[in-house]
Order: structure tokens, then sequence, then C-alpha cells
């Protein structure tokens, strides 16, 4: 190394920091020069790893041109190879002619180094076919290692990530890898020997590699399978374009259940798939095996399958019904090749659990989670490991967090460090000690949370359907801090402004979240309080956005975005009257904290007098001009600028108008109605009509009714009569 730094010196304008390098090193490692090497080797790896670090960031596409580039080349190098080989055999052909070889043991003296080169062509010829067959090996190694890769995106896939699903790339490379086989085989034949029976074996092996892998579920069936539900499939044949050529016998593909024990003796047994006992019925499940001329695709798609019964197997005490896993087996008998080769090819689903109840959903999704996570290739079915890392745990977590709720905003560490409190019972860890541990299907979904009647994954799986139907906007916007505890939300809003909230998921509720926020007393102090939360059922009547801009406790979103600028895009439009009655809204109030004294009812008042009615309710000061709120029930109700009791949505409708004399909807003469000539119309209130400030004052005077005397004897017997006329009760139709 000390002479190349020297060389490179002399070679240099400027040698002089050159030198000063090779000095250093030459005082530092002369002595010790095996410290030089792991100083380098230091130095290497660091580099190396800088370059996988930053090749790991190259966008996917890049990873496929390298692949394509590296395949394009190995198979050159093939189609090389067995052009050589036909070069060399027809070349040992005419060396081997008897007439020329009769003239050269005759004429020619140097026959003996013409034999030796004949020997010499058939020995090279021997080493290049064991050589290319041995890159042909390796190049099925290559391609079938890809469809193992895309089988695994395809069941990571079940949980959201994002997946490449296009076969023909696949089935281009499949067919030209067939293709060279076939030549090879016939240039094997022709030249005989004794290598033709043993090459003759592998490259047997190969083809009918690519035929067992290249029939694969294209399409999968639905991984929770209820059963008397349709369901479809499809599934594929990579070399049937190019080996069932047109016209051809149809084939038919049958799919079967089976169940996990099933399946192990299948991978021990490929040939077997007949079993001694059925493990369920499965309607119309058998499609023909086509080839689609459009898309160049031997496809059999089973449109209308459906699981008619399902037969349970053995399970552990341990287990419930919705973490027993089967699959659906597809199998196909076909005849290729000019020998009509007989093929069973069978091609298992991913694992699939079965469920006869709507409750039974969630825990058999979590089954699935589970195992399309943390599968490994070539399992044995359906094996899958019982305890993961948690950062792997995050990482699923998330997957399936952005793909259901089908946003481009994630999971942040804030988020994960209250996740593994929840999941691990653990509030005094850190995040890096979290880090370190590992989480167990049992504390997924088996163990009940600490003071919960759920398990971890059904209060995610909560959260996930609430915002996946109710809340993507907000979240997508960031406007929902979501996976924290009370404890974070305590740190961010203990030295806010009054009225300054944040928007977390409810850790005590399946599929809640809830407004916490700070609120100040009579005293001047100030506490954190949480509003009870809303759930699918309240945020499917009045939007989050809408319910959030009816409280008038809160006004900052946290830490400093006034509430008016942050939802202002997420209100709901206001449609417009189709129809002559009077939009009625839904609004949201919350109790004042409980320093606050409740509104006192200051002055008893007869409800049928005309005096004026005081509830005590003091109006908002921004607020000047409060309307009636009359109801759909009998009694009235406070203006929108009272304080309510807990946060509900009122069950009665709520409509805003004032009373008057003139009704704004128009004459009235369509809607028959009893008159009386002492009786005032009551009617809406035109837009012009004063409004009330704080009291609200009874009706006129005049709409008091007089004081009447009982009937008569007499007037009682005429009122009773069938036969009486009684349009005098009614408007007159003229």
């Amino acid at each position: 190394m000390v002479d190349m730094l020297q060389d490179l010196a002399n070679r240099n304008g400027s040698p002089g920091p050159i030198l000063q390098v090779t000095a250093n090193l030459e005082n530092r490692y002369r002595r010790e020069p095996l410290k030089l090497v792991d100083a380098v080797k230091r130095i290497l790896r660091g580099e190396r790893a800088a370059v996988q670090e930053k090749f790991q960031h190259v966008p996917l596409y890049v990873h496929r041109q390298r692949e394509e580039l590296m395949f394009e080349f190995n198979l050159q190098r093939l189609q090389y190879r067995v052009q050589e080989i036909q070069a060399l055999q027809e070349s040992s052909r005419q060396m081997n002619n008897s007439t020329r070889v009769l003239q050269l043991q005759m004429l020619d003296p140097q026959f003996p180094m013409q034999e030796n080169l004949h020997t010499n062509s058939l020995q090279s010829l021997q080493t290049l076919f064991l050589n290319t067959t041995s890159e042909l090996e390796e190049a099925q190694k290559a391609v079938l290692a890809r469809l193992m890769i895309w089988k695994r995106q395809q069941q990571l896939a079940g949980n959201g990530t994002p997946f490449e699903e296009d076969l023909s790339p696949l089935q281009k490379r499949l067919e030209r890898l067939v293709d060279i086989c076939f030549q090879l085989r016939i240039q094997l034949v022709a030249f005989g020997g004794e290598l033709q029976s043993s090459l003759q074996e592998r490259l047997d092996n190969i083809f009918n590699a690519f035929i067992k892998n290249s029939f694969l579920v294209d399409k999968q069936p639905p991984q929770v399978l209820k059963t008397q539900t349709k369901f479809q499939a499809t599934v594929r044949f990579l070399l049937g374009p190019h080996l069932l050529k047109s016209p051809h016998t149809s084939f038919m593909v049958t799919a079967d259940i089976v169940t996990e024990k099933q399946a192990r003796e299948l991978t021990t047994n490929p040939s077997g798939g007949v079993f001694s006992e059925s493990s369920g019925e499965i309607v119309n499940n058998t499609a023909p095996l086509e080839t689609t001329a459009t898309s160049n695709a031997c496809c059999a798609l089973f449109k209308n399958m459906l699981l008619k019964k399902i037969k349970r197997c053995d399970r552990k005490s341990t287990e419930s019904v919705t973490e027993e896993k089967c699959a659906v087996l597809f199998s196909v008998s076909l005849c290729l090749g000019p020998n009509k080769t007989n093929f069973h090819l069978q091609a298992l689903s991913l694992p699939i659990v079965v469920i006869v109840h709507g409750n039974q959903d969630n825990n058999a999704k979590a089954t699935i989670l589970w195992d399309n996570a943390f599968a490994a290739p070539n399992r044995i079915p359906f094996v899958v490991v019982e305890r993961v890392s948690w950062d792997d745990m995050c990482e699923t977590l998330n997957q399936k967090f952005m793909a259901e709720v089908q946003t481009t905003k994630g999971l942040l560490k804030e988020h994960y460090f209250f996740l593994a409190q929840k999941i691990f019972g653990d509030n005094g860890a850190s995040p890096e000690e979290f880090q370190q541990r590992s989480v167990s299907w049992s504390q997924f979904n088996k163990e009940l949370l600490p003071g919960r009647g759920f398990t971890f994954w059904q209060w995610f799986e909560g959260v996930l359907d609430l915002t996946k139907k109710y809340l993507k906007e907000y979240w997508s916007d960031r406007l929902i801090m979501g996976f924290i505890s009370k404890q974070y939300v305590f740190s961010c809003l203990s030295n806010a402004p009054v009225g300054t909230f944040l928007l977390r998921f409810s850790d005590s509720e399946i599929g809640g979240i809830s407004i916490a926020y700070v609120t100040c007393f009579q005293d001047g102090s100030t506490q954190v309080e949480n509003i009870q939360p809303f759930t699918a059922k309240q945020l499917s009547i009045r939007s989050l956005a809408d319910c959030v801009l009816d409280l008038l406790q809160i006004q900052i979103l946290y830490p400093d975005r006034p509430k008016h600028e942050a939802f202002r895009r997420h209100l709901n439009a206001e449609t417009p009257r189709k129809s002559s009655y009077v939009p009625a809204k839904l609004k949201i109030t919350v109790d004042l904290p409980s320093s606050v004294p409740a509104p006192t009812l200051q002055t008893q008042v007869n409800p049928m007098s005309n005096s004026n009615l005081n509830l005590g309710i003091t109006s908002d000061p921004s607020y000047d001009n409060p309307s009636l709120m009359v109801s759909s029930s009998s009694h009235m109700s406070p203006s929108d600028n009272s304080v309510y009791g807990s946060p509900q949505l009122h069950s009665e409708v709520t409509y805003t108008y004032a009373l008057g004399n003139e009704s704004s909807l128009g004459p009235m003469d369509s809607y028959p109605m009893p008159t009386d000539v002492d009786m005032s119309d009551i009617s809406l209130q035109n837009e012009n009509a004063p409004l009330y400030a704080t009291d609200l004052h009874m009706l006129p005077n005049h709409m008091i009714l007089p004081a009447m005397s009982p009937p008569s004897d007499e007037e009682l017997a005429l009122l009773l009569r069938p036969e009486q006329d009684l349009n005098h009760y009614s408007q007159d139709p003229a």
C-alpha cells in the first residue's frame, strides 16, 4: 500500500499531502500491520453499508430493470452455449465422416493428430453440455425464486402492502427458458454418448419444475370466508399459451377445501390429492382452463363458488375456531409434449379462516393478519412463529392502517410508543426499551388488555374501521393526533391556552374518538377535560368537523391552529331546499365543569299565564341574538348558545325559528285544521321579525283561552250522536 501511495505521489503535481499520509501510515502501522488491515476492513464495511442503504432507496423500477438486465445477460449466454454446442456437433460430424477418415488413414501420416483433435472435440462438447445444463439449472433457480417472491408479495398484499401483480414478465422468462431446455434436449439426443442418460434426467427435472411451478393462484379467494357466501378465485397456468397450442382438449380445474393437516400431507406427498375424508363442500367448484388471446393468459376463472359446509378438525384446547386455518386446493391433469406426458398440477391458496357468523370476523382477521405478515417462505402449511419483534409488529400495523384507511399518512413514533404501552401494559418503559422487546400472538389477540373487555387487535381494528368510514380526510390532513395516551395529552395541553384541543382515539372504547381540551374554572384555574368519545353512530349523523364547530368550549387545534381554519374544508355543504319544510339541524353540546353552578329556574311561572318566562340561562357574549330552539316534542329547548349535559346528539330534532304571526311557509289552506273564532293563527315568524335576547316571552294575551264551563247534559248528548253533523268543526271547504 505504501508503494502504491508513493507511486501516486510521484505522478501527482502536488505530492505533499499524499507523502504526509504515507508517512503517517508508516509511523502508525509499521510495527502492527494487522491493525492497518482492521482499519481498512472497517472502512470498507462502512462504505458497503452506505452503498446498501443508498441502494435500498432506489425506486422499485430500477431494481426491476437491473433484474431484467441480469436475466437477459444469462439468457443470451445460454443461447450462445446452445449455438456453440450445435457448431461443435457439426464439426464432430464432419470429422467423423467415414470417407474422410479412410483417406486420412491411407494418405495422411498425421492421422493420429487428427484423431486426437476429434477426441478433444468430443470432450469439449461433453464439457459444454455439462456447463450449459448447470447454467440452465441456475437460471431455473433464479426464475423460480422470483416466482416465490411474487407469491410472498401476494400474501403481504393481503395486509395492504403494495403489490405488482402482473405475471406477464415472469411468463415470458419461463417460455424462453423452456425453449432453451427443448433445444438442449434435442442436441443431447443427437449427441448420444455416456452423458445422455444423466443429462436427460437433469433436463427432465428442470422441465417438470417449470411446469409445476407455473400453475398458481392468480386471484386469491377471500382469506376470511363465510359459509353460504359466494366468492371468486382465478388460477393461471403460465406456460399454457406456450404449450397448449390451440385447438387443444379442454382441461377442467377443480377446487376443494382442505384442512391444515391435509395441506401438510400435500407437501410431503405432492402426487397425492385424494384424501380419505372430505373437509367441506364447495358448490360450483369446476372451471375450464382457457387461453385468452388478448391477454395471452391461460386461466380458469371460478365466478360463483360457495362454501356450503365445513368440517372442523381437531384443535388445541387453547385454540378457537377463528385460529383454525384451511385452504382451497386447485388441481388439474394435463397431457403435454409430443409424448403426451401426464402432469397432475396443484396450487394451494393462501390460508383461509372459515366463519359461520359475522361476530367471528374480527378474530378471523387477526389470524390472517398475523399469518400473512410473519409466514416464512417455503414453510410447512401453515406454521407461523408465535412471537415477533416489536419493530416487525409496528411495520405490520402501519401497513395495515395505511391500506385500510387508504391514506399516505402512516403512524408516527409517538403512535408506536402508545401502542407499545397498550399491548405490553407497561407505562414505565422508554421507546428504546420497547424496540428491544418481542410481542406474542397471545398478547396480540388472545389476552384481554388490562382493565378492558377486549384484546389489542379488537381495539385496533375498531379504530381502523372508524377511521376508514368517517375520519379518513381528517387523518390525512393530520388533524387527528390519534394514538396517544392521556398522559401525553396532558403534557401537550397543560400549558396551552384555554380552548386549545386535540383529537385522540379512545383507549377505553372500541371505535371511538375523543376531544381533549383545556377548560377554565370560576377561580381561574385550568384543567384538561376529555369529552365522551364519538362513535360511528354519532359520526354517521353529524360529521366530526360539524361536531368540532358546534362546541364553543374549543377554539384552537393544538398547537396553535384556529379550528375554523383547520376544519373549513371538511364542513358539509348546505343542500338547497327541495321542499317547503324548514331545514332542521342537530347540534353537539357538552357539560360545563362540575365547579360551574348549574342553571336554576329563577322565577316560577304559570305556563298558561301572560307573565314573562325566565329560564335563568346565561347567553354566550358572542351571540347577541339567540334563536328560539323549538323541538319536535312539547317542551322548549334553550338556544344553541346554551350549555347542555354530557356530549350527545339530541334525540329530538331541533328547529331554529322564532314565533310570530305571519307564516313564512305561505298559506295554510292546503292543510285543513280546526279553527275557532277566538283563536288567532299561530305560525312561523318571517325574516324581519324581531329576535329575543336572553329572556323567552310567552304568547300574547289574546292567545290565552278563556275560562270554559263544563257542557250540559243536552250538549253532551248532542256531541255523542253518531249522525251529528260535524262540519262546523272544520274549515269551510269552499
